[in-house]
């Protein structure tokens, strides 16, 4: 990484200096040299070059910046960032694919209306338009501040909810591969997988709207579930009339599914305790205590509504003179009738992954009484410790040089991870802060964070969601074998279930950053406090 400057401010401006630019990218052709004289390491000069993990992106690194970027890796993640800025350079911004994470955060800060900074949380890697881990906010009151599918993603509300039980790894030492079996027959999975919980177009119109009400009201959810849920489950400005028949007529069968690529369902235990008052009060305090783990999505659904809303914006983006670095980077007028519906139908879309997250967890309480022969998953005390989202935009009140200002706050590939005291988070967790889920990758191990006033302050009271990938899908298929990856996860004592082996390639662990490196940047940052870390010892995936 050459010639990162060290500093104890963010920077100051700096223009494109007469070089080229390539409008359709957001991209200026420079050497890479000359690209790293933008990025600035935060941190005195007095202090060694590995004390910070937080480095800006001054004025100027892409054309029309509004705000400076700001990034958060450590010594081992920050060279994934420069070599794909490297090989960037080197190609003249004529390679293809997409552009380096680096270069999509900075085109992020150019959109109307952002305010304070582009952000980019440890695992961050490139995506469609946002950067995944990217996160920006835009002031609800500038009449030209815009809503980006591109920073919340395809896969809408796509989380993870961690559910707790009274059984320690003992219990299930001796028969976890029929306990894994189990799971496995009950939750359906894989691409095309359909779900069993039956479900009427009527039935998925009600979940559209009132989302975890649906669940609870149709028996598949528990009262407290919806308490250790954000908001409590359901968006309340969701409009089943904003999402499309197409959009609708893929969900319908969908319900309660896993689905493919990187969702999982885990079977867990507690491997190390780190803040002992914070996982007691989750009641996951005792060591070997056993848990399960759901990561999955709005399915098609949410991809269809931010494929539709896509091409309205693209016609918004004409009509009303709106100009951005990336063609990705399609957007609208938030107070917009596009910015309105697609607020709308977003909101829809994370109300149905809501739903299908609760449906599975319905499942996986089933699964679970069948095999330990109990009459209820209460008997287990099969609570959710929490459920959060990972792609999404949310009006929030947050502090800006200052002021309280009401802010449209896109978290793509990132978590939101709100303070003690908040008033946004349950009761029973108003001392410790909101919980944050952190799933890693296949086979690896998982955290449990809580959210600080720092990460408050400084990132919208935002972290990290994950591993963050490291290689692409293509570039894990073509170098890893099913077989190898398959065979490593059962020499660590690990039962697998997979719908589609020829598929784990793209999930398997060397596809992936570390997420222990990841979590560990977001607690030396301050942006979330490490409580629990848990280990795999059951996996089913699509």
């Amino acid at each position: 990484m050459p010639r990162v400057t060290s500093s104890s401010s963010s920077g100051g401006g700096g223009g494109a200096g007469g070089v080229g630019f390539a409008a359709s990218r957001g991209t200026v052709v420079r050497t890479y040299e000359e690209e790293c004289s933008y990025i600035t390491k935060q941190g005195l000069p007095s202090l060694s070059p590995s004390s910070s993990v937080t480095f800006d992106i001054r004025l100027g690194f892409v054309p029309n910046m509004r705000v400076p970027g700001r990034f958060f890796v450590n010594e081992r993640l920050s060279s994934l960032m420069f070599e794909e800025l490297q090989q960037h350079a080197k190609t003249g911004g004529s390679g293809g694919g997409f552009l380096p994470a680096v270069k999509q955060i900075a085109n992020v800060a150019a959109l109307p209306g952002i305010v304070k900074h582009s952000l980019a949380m440890p695992d961050v890697h490139s995506g469609y338009g946002f950067a995944i881990g990217n996160v920006a906010a835009f002031d609800m009151n500038d009449p030209q501040a815009v809503v980006s599918p591109g920073g919340v993603g395809f896969d809408i509300n796509c989380g993870v909810r961690l559910l707790r039980t009274n059984l320690l790894e003992r219990d299930i030492e001796h028969d976890k591969e029929a306990l894994c079996q189990s799971l496995y027959d009950h939750i359906p999975v894989g691409v095309g997988s359909q779900g069993i919980i039956p479900t009427t177009a009527s039935d998925l119109e009600e979940a559209l709207e009132t989302g975890m009400d649906w669940s609870l009201r149709e028996g598949y959810a528990w009262v407290e579930d919806k308490e250790h849920c954000e908001e409590a489950g359901r968006m309340l400005t969701a409009d089943p009339l904003k999402v499309s028949a197409r959009a609708k007529k893929r969900g319908l069968p969908q319900m309660g599914t896993l689905g493919a690529g990187n969702h999982y369902a885990e079977i867990q235990v507690v491997d190390e305790v780190y803040d002992e008052v914070a996982a007691r009060k989750m009641g996951i305090g005792r060591k070997g205590t056993v848990c399960v783990m759901i990561h999955s999505g709005s399915r098609g659904l949410g991809h269809q509504v931010a494929t539709d809303a896509l091409t309205a914006m693209e016609r918004a983006m004409t009509r009303d003179g709106i100009m951005t670095n990336d063609r990705q980077l399609a957007c609208a007028r938030i107070q917009s009738q596009e910015g309105q519906d697609y607020l709308a139908s977003m909101s829809c879309a994370a109300n149905y992954a809501w739903v299908n997250r609760s449906s599975m967890t319905f499942l996986a309480r089933q699964a679970f009484a069948k095999h330990f022969k109990v009459d209820s998953a209460e008997d287990l005390d099969m609570h959710v410790v929490y459920d959060v989202s990972h792609n999404i935009a949310k009006v929030e009140e947050h502090e800006v040089d200052g002021v309280m200002k009401t802010l449209l706050v896109h978290r793509k590939g990132s978590t939101r991870a709100f303070p003690p005291h908040h008033p946004s988070i349950p009761v029973d967790y108003q001392l410790i802060g909101q919980p944050v889920l952190i799933g890693g990758t296949m086979g690896t191990c998982s955290y449990v964070l809580t959210g600080t006033d720092k990460g408050m302050a400084t990132t919208f009271g935002s972290t990290c969601h994950g591993a963050g990938r490291a290689r692409s899908r293509s570039s894990s298929r073509a170098k890893l074998d099913y077989t190898d990856v398959l065979a490593n996860l059962r020499t660590k004592g690990i039962s697998i279930r997979v719908a589609s082996p020829k598929l784990v390639m793209e999930e398997a662990p060397e596809s992936y950053k570390d997420v222990t490196e990841v979590v560990n940047t977001c607690d030396r940052a301050g942006i979330s406090k490490t409580v629990v870390k848990l280990r795999p010892v059951g996996v089913v995936k699509g």
